[in-house]
């Protein structure tokens, strides 16, 4: 503890802050789903293309469902990596400090100032497939649309966070993890907006058999085979993909494949 002297001759005591770093492994409760912006939404928000004619629009598809699902996830670049999907850490430490909301005792603000998930990106284990569905969109009229988007049915991930002792204990953000997962969750559509329930999430020890499991069978390799030939996560999907590839060749346009 440093001592220093104020202007009046009086002692002040200034605490020294210490830190601790706590790693936690997550299990997924619901599906999980991935939704970055995609590199062709960050294109047209820096440069925007002219207005589309109705030639354009009848020449040109609206949707590329293939396209969208492997542009929706965030990727890791670096192929030691033991996966290949991620999702920011700044998404774990979200769902902590909106958890707090609902805790008695704990403070938002607090929490964000209090601790840190380490790295930028939370690699992510489990197998993608591909998830279509239909959305509202958010004009006046809530005009209907589809999106496609990479979904993981069962996901974990491992994550270290550290934080300011002893005001925090490692039991507090284990508690505070776990609250994060039933009335928070992470990924697009999560229990925080109320109408969703993906994303949910629960903490496991590291000799949980789900965990191992993933951990063994849902990596980096297994991952890049499942977005290199995708499954539809379920019949809805499925019928539209089929429709979709149907209809495209029927009428001459050319999709990636």
């Amino acid at each position: 503890m440093a001592t220093k002297k104020s202007s009046d001759n009086e002692s002040v005591q200034i605490i020294e802050v210490q830190t601790a770093t706590i790693t936690v492994a997550i299990l997924g409760t619901t599906p999980l789903i991935l939704n970055r912006l995609s590199e062709k939404t960050k294109h047209e928000l820096l440069l925007p293309k002219p207005r589309k004619t109705a030639a354009d629009k009848a020449s040109t598809l609206k949707h590329d469902p293939l396209a969208e699902f492997r542009a929706s996830p965030e990727r890791i670049r670096d192929e030691s990596a033991p996966t290949l999907l991620a999702v920011p850490s700044v998404a774990l430490k979200g769902a902590m400090r909106t958890a707090a909301l609902d805790l008695p005792g704990a403070n938002k603000s607090q929490v964000g100032r209090l601790t840190y998930v380490e790295g930028e990106m939370l690699g992510v284990y489990g197998i993608p497939k591909v998830f279509s569905t239909i959305v509202r969109s958010a004009d006046i009229n809530r005009t209907p649309d589809v999106r496609t988007r990479c979904i993981v049915p069962e996901w974990a991930l491992l994550a270290s966070i550290t934080y300011v002792k002893p005001i925090l204990r490692d039991q507090a953000i284990a508690n505070l993890i776990a609250a994060a997962g039933i009335t928070v969750g992470i990924g697009d559509f999560r229990q925080q907006k109320g109408a969703g329930n993906y994303g949910s999430f629960t903490v496991v020890g590291m000799d949980d058999e789900r965990l191992q499991r993933l951990l063994r069978d849902g990596g980096r390799a297994a991952q890049q085979a499942a977005m290199d030939d995708p499954e539809a996560y379920d019949e809805n999907t499925e019928e539209l993909l089929a429709w979709f590839d149907q209809e495209v060749r029927r009428r001459g346009f050319k999709v990636a494949a």
